[in-house]
């Protein structure tokens, strides 16, 4: 096998371990595999008919996400989490990205600007078409243009650290058609600010929107509803 086709071999290696990570990552947003169930790379390979090594590769991207442990004589589990962590988790998201759009407002390049009215015009057109993948693609590239807009290192390292953490749980969100429109608007509002270097908007809408995000993916998977949470104090 030559470089080249070493090279194609890997990548696609690569792309099929990320895809076999979200199925299983939906698999347990979804409440599919509850807390603690041993995923077999047997078993998991043959459910989603491939090899084990992008088995074994997507368990390794799962316990780095948080969502996959290893146990001593079990191999890897599901990790457990409680509905009161994943509201923390979006808290902690909320208050990260939200200070980043609002650096964002005031730093980002006419070239970053640019590509984010470009992500909004596609997302225009996903949410048109009911692409939920199209539409999940288009809005971590959105947030991840936010976020780099910030032009700040540190803050760009730690809300991107935990954006990988909590990402299949705000994926979730967008099998509900009517998330995606709602999506879209709360997008609107963020995308408006921030080309208006409307600071104080910026900051209050993309808080606003990672706590609609919280409250759509206990609607998308009930396992993670939280009755007992009272956002009122995020307003």
């Amino acid at each position: 096998m030559n470089s080249s086709e070493t090279l194609k071999t890997t990548r696609s290696r690569g792309g099929l371990a990320d895809e076999i990570c979200r199925k299983i990552a939906d698999e347990i947003v979804l409440g599919n595999f509850a807390p603690s169930t041993r995923l077999d790379e047997v078993s998991l390979a043959e459910r989603f008919n491939v090899s084990r090594t992008p088995v074994r590769e997507a368990l390794k991207q799962l316990s780095i996400m948080g969502l996959v442990e290893y146990r001593l004589n079990r191999g890897s589990v599901v990790a457990a989490m409680t509905p009161e962590q994943l509201d923390q988790m979006f808290e902690a998201i909320g208050e990260m990205e939200a200070a980043c759009a609002r650096h964002a407002a005031l730093r980002m390049t006419e070239d970053d600007r640019t590509r984010l009215r470009e992500l909004h015009v596609l997302g225009r057109l996903a949410v048109q078409d009911g692409d939920m993948n199209r539409y999940d693609v288009l809005n971590l590239e959105l947030h991840t243009t936010i976020i780099q807009g910030c032009h700040n290192p540190v803050l760009i390292e730690m809300a991107t650290s935990l954006r990988h953490r909590i990402s299949p749980f705000r994926r979730t969100q967008f099998r509900n058609m009517e998330r995606m429109g709602e999506s879209f608007a709360e997008h609107s509002v963020i995308v408006e600010a921030i080309l208006s270097h409307d600071v104080i908007t910026t900051y209050r809408a993309m808080r606003t929107h990672l706590l609609s995000a919280r409250s759509a993916t206990s609607r998308a998977a009930p396992v993670w509803n939280n009755p007992a949470a009272d956002n009122s104090t995020y307003k």
